[in-house]
């Protein structure tokens, strides 16, 4: 599988990449609420979960949707995930502060639990953090895109994206951040739902901004290769249509330094 190191742009291959097993965290949020939950998240509850052994890795707001905030969270295995879930949330911190960021959350069970596709595929993290009050500069645009997997496919997919999707992506303008499969493991932390039986593969790319996206993506559609090989056979090992996120990182996101 040495191979599929060429997923990570060099660029990301020269970081140290994020914990192996991941949650992917889409939270519905109370309408005008998100900036409430984000001020909250960045000053209270970074350092608190890392502490415990959890890894911050990203978070986001999402461009096309006002009351959705994404983020990132690794743990280095799973005995270890259900140990800092429960001191986290068992812990003072959230009970100090649990009743605000509830207030601000109509759905927080929209996660997927996942691990690096290859070894080389985890999300960056390297580079220091902006500190709590952070100014929120200019920021890149990270798209994730999450297809649900036919499960006949899946042990094949990994394969496919390296040797066809990924360098296509790449060709037209992408930066491939990271891929992920689904970690089938059973949810050791139950008090927290995730999306249990599903099959997918995630991927973030970054672009300079959303203008650039664009451009990637008027790119793919004038690409022979991408329209008479590549799009038929990612269809066809796909059990759904991918939901694509047009994400921008929150000021204390590691994308920013």
């Amino acid at each position: 599988m040495e191979e599929h190191m060429a997923v990570a742009s060099r660029a990301a291959q020269s970081q140290r990449m994020s914990s192996p097993i991941v949650e992917l965290r889409q939270y519905t949020l109370l309408p005008g609420k998100r900036e409430i939950l984000i001020a909250l998240f960045e000053r209270e509850f970074i350092e608190e979960q890392e502490v415990l052994g959890m890894e911050i890795i990203d978070q986001f707001r999402d461009l096309d949707d006002p009351d959705r905030f994404v983020w990132l969270r690794g743990f280095p295995d799973m005995p270890t995930r259900a140990k800092a879930n429960e001191a986290f949330y068992s812990g003072p911190v959230w009970a100090k502060h649990r009743d605000a960021a509830n207030a601000t959350l109509l759905d927080s069970d929209n996660v997927l639990l996942l691990r690096p596709a290859f070894p080389s595929s985890g999300y960056p993290t390297e580079g220091d953090r902006p500190p709590v009050g952070a100014a929120a500069a200019l920021a890149c645009l990270v798209v994730a895109t999450i297809c649900p997997l036919d499960p006949v496919m899946e042990d094949d997919f990994p394969d496919f994206f390296a040797r066809a999707v990924a360098p296509a992506l790449t060709e037209a303008g992408a930066t491939i951040l990271a891929a992920y499969a689904t970690e089938h493991s059973p949810n050791n932390y139950p008090r927290l739902p995730i999306r249990e039986g599903e099959h997918v593969f995630v991927w973030f790319a970054r672009f300079a901004d959303v203008a650039a996206y664009e451009e990637h993506r008027a790119a793919l559609a004038r690409s022979r290769r991408w329209r008479d090989d590549i799009a038929g056979a990612l269809a066809q090992r796909l059990d759904g249509v991918p939901e694509v996120r047009r994400l921008v990182p929150t000021a204390r996101s590691r994308m920013r330094s």
